[in-house]
């Protein structure tokens, strides 16, 4: 058998139409496959890499930890070193508030570990998050996931659930002393790229801080530099309970986290001991990876470059088979007239050496999120790809 048909025979499944491309090799914006075709990445691992496939700093980052220790003991007992130099480095470039880091697997664990957090530190039990929103697939994140669809056949799911339409003043008046936590992201991006409106924000922080509810934004796509500033909470001028991190905080290794205040944390250390734990939660080499990437980004003028390339994005897409272009920063979304065109488009993209995707609640659009390296010249070839698919469909 080759690859592909053990891949389809022992890799568990996630879909019955994978993309199927054997890759063997990503450097900068480009993944190269088995027969050699070379590929532009549009979609950086979902908003992952956004420091560009395998930079020489990340890879010299990790091969240097390797030569020190790989796991040692389960999160939180040994002092080890890229756990405690990252979290100082995210702590340098947040609020005062959010000074404590818990490192989790990946985004989904992050919020797993916000939601149990959040009753803890207050003793209700009811989670407000909002339609169309996706936080992971995880029992707790699917509960509170915007979309009946994906949460229908896994039920019962969590129970004091209450889903809120996003961008809705007067669904905010359903935020109570009853409620532990509201969980909101700052672009809705499986949506189709919908950002919150700033007022909209501001008035949902101070109906949080009214009722003594805990704020956590889920910055697991946005955050570092994707909308055009390291966090996409600063370009509202309000600052939530806890943040959530995920996909480019682990420079393309695995790696979660949800960030607080010190004190706020310390409600997972009693009543029980060991409230949260995990085995491999900032595993040291993704800790290593993540810290080398976020040096790079803050030593670049990547972030600084992201809205000049957002309207270079937007400029060039014009054609008469999109119906609109969502942006925030390099997340793009293109909105074509039904999912089958979208598909269509993918398959003819993939074919011109793109490689372009959808969103989960919008698979009638086309997704754009590259890593922030992408120059003007990649970006105009990947517009005269899309639109000469478009073109073909």
């Amino acid at each position: 058998m080759n690859n592909r048909e053990l891949f389809l025979k022992h890799v568990a499944q996630t879909s019955l139409s994978p993309i199927g491309l054997e890759i063997v090799k990503a450097e900068g914006v480009y993944l190269y496959d088995a027969s050699g075709k070379k590929y532009l990445d549009l979609i950086g691992g979902i908003s992952v890499c956004n420091t560009g496939h395998r930079h020489p700093k990340v890879i010299e980052a990790i091969k240097k930890q390797a030569d020190e220790y790989l796991h040692v003991l389960v999160y939180g007992e040994f002092i080890q070193s890229p756990q405690v130099q990252y979290a100082m480095l995210l702590a340098q470039h947040l609020p005062p508030s959010l000074d404590s880091v818990y490192f989790t697997n990946s985004g989904a664990e992050a919020v797993e570990g916000a939601m149990k957090l959040a009753k803890r530190a207050t003793n209700r039990t009811q989670i407000i998050a909002f339609n169309h929103a996706y936080h992971g697939s995880t029992q707790g994140a699917l509960s509170i996931i915007g979309d009946e669809y994906w949460r229908n056949a896994f039920r019962p799911l969590l129970p004091d659930i209450l889903h809120l339409e996003h961008n809705s003043f007067q669904s905010l008046e359903s935020i109570s002393e009853k409620s532990a936590c509201v969980i909101a992201e700052t672009v809705q991006a499986e949506k189709g790229v919908y950002p919150a409106a700033p007022a909209w924000l501001k008035a949902l922080r101070k109906k949080c801080t009214e009722t003594g509810t805990l704020l956590i934004l889920d910055e697991i796509q946005t955050g570092f530099g994707r909308t055009g500033m390291l966090w996409n909470f600063e370009q509202h001028e309000m600052v939530p309970d806890v943040l959530l991190l995920g996909k480019a905080l682990g420079g393309g290794m695995p790696l979660g986290a949800f960030i607080t205040d010190r004190n706020l944390m310390l409600k997972l250390t009693e009543n029980p001991v060991l409230g949260h734990i995990t085995t491999f939660g900032g595993h040291p080499m993704s800790c290593t990876a993540g810290l080398a990437s976020m040096k790079i980004l803050l030593e670049q003028d990547w972030i600084k470059q992201v809205a000049e390339k957002e309207r270079l994005f937007c400029s060039l897409c014009i054609h008469p088979k999109i119906q609109a272009v969502r942006s925030s920063g390099l997340l793009i979304a293109i909105e074509l007239d039904s999912v089958e065109t979208n598909k269509k488009i993918i398959e003819a993209c993939l074919g011109y050496g793109l490689l372009t995707d959808w969103f989960l609640f919008a698979p009638n659009c086309l997704r754009i999120a590259p890593p922030l390296i992408i120059t003007p010249d990649e970006i105009k070839n990947a517009c005269r790809l899309i639109l000469q698919a478009m073109d073909d469909c």
